[in-house]
């Protein structure tokens, strides 16, 4: 899911963190009827649950939300990252990891909504002849390192008593890992929908593990840069209202909706619906949930502590990312219920 060179993200990370604002929290404000000050550029990528933006552009609701915004859609997700980085965007769809890797380097970075939770459409996808993790000592895995799919990964082997040690480990960016998973190139491929798609057309193929195993363990966020938070809270406002909007605008238009969604990532109607049991979509009150300070799998702050240490084991993190202020609930606080 969302995957991305890490050195090149840490590289822009190093490079623009003279350019970016300093977290602070602010009081937030609902929708108004003129646009809020100043036009932001929102980025997205691949990702069922972040296509919603693109029913939010064709259906004019960031206007009706009293904002604007250039949605800006990236082929690679790698870009919006490094984009947000180094302040070309000001706000995107990114994971909880990438956002930690990001503030690891010294970034400036504020997650304002949770998206969904990524429940099943990450996946560990074997061969014919592999009947679970623990077949997989020994064999070829394909797996962008870093990303939540690597995450995944470690976290089913840990849970079959293996460790990374125990496979060749094969590092590919996702879509060339499903392709040579295709190719019969490896044994297994980590990756997203819509890269499962491709990686499930190789006969006899799988998924041997999934997040909808791990609770929690792969959210996704809107993430903005922390001086707009400080400096224009309105507009934050506005497209966190903006993305509620939305979601009842699908809830009423199903059919309209997948139709956006599935042209934006470029798969067929009957497969977009196949993915969506394995993205879970956050309502208003999970959002509040997961913002809520806590100790299991559903709290932001639990699970950022788990992926802060993974990224501190596998060495892809040279600091330990600052959470202090990473986490704002203010504006989903501030939706009209």
């Amino acid at each position: 899911m969302r995957s991305r060179p890490l050195t090149r993200l840490l590289t822009a990370v190093l490079c623009a963190v003279g350019m970016l604002g300093v977290a602070g929290l602010s009081g937030c404000t609902g929708s108004t009827a003129s646009p809020a000050s100043g036009k932001i550029t929102l980025g997205f990528s691949a990702w069922p649950g972040w296509n919603v933006w693109q029913v939010a552009q064709e259906q004019g609701l960031f206007a009706q939300n009293g904002v604007e915004v250039e949605l800006k859609w990236f082929d690679s997700y790698t870009d919006s990252l490094n984009a947000l980085a180094t302040g070309a965007i000001d706000a995107n769809s990114q994971t909880l990891n990438d956002t930690l890797m990001s503030v690891s380097g010294g970034a400036r970075q504020t997650v304002v909504l949770v998206n969904d939770n990524s429940t099943g459409n990450d996946k560990i996808i074997s061969r014919d002849g592999i009947a679970g993790v623990a077949d997989l000592k020994g064999k070829k895995v394909a797996v962008e390192q870093g990303t939540v799919d690597h995450y995944l990964l470690l976290l089913a082997l840990a849970e079959a008593k293996l460790s990374e040690k125990d496979i060749e480990l094969v590092p590919l960016v996702t879509d060339a890992a499903a392709a040579a998973f295709v190719a019969g190139r490896v044994d297994a491929v980590g990756a997203f929908a819509p890269f499962t798609t491709k990686a499930l057309e190789r006969p006899g193929s799988r998924a041997i593990a999934t997040s909808a195993e791990f609770p929690g363990a792969i959210p996704d966020h809107l993430v903005v840069k922390s001086d707009l938070v400080k400096d224009n809270p309105q507009v934050v406002q506005g497209v966190v209202n903006t993305w509620f909007a939305t979601l009842a605008w699908i809830k009423d238009n199903r059919d309209a909706a997948v139709g956006i969604m599935a042209k934006r990532n470029g798969v067929s109607v009957e497969d977009y619906k196949s993915y969506d049991s394995g993205t879970t979509i956050f309502t208003r009150q999970q959002n509040i949930d997961a913002f809520t300070p806590g100790t299991t799998p559903q709290h932001l702050n639990h699970q950022a502590r788990l992926a802060s240490d993974f990224l501190m084991s596998t060495g892809l993190a040279k600091n330990t990312p600052n959470l202090d202020g990473l986490f704002n609930d203010a504006f989903v606080k501030a939706v009209p219920e």
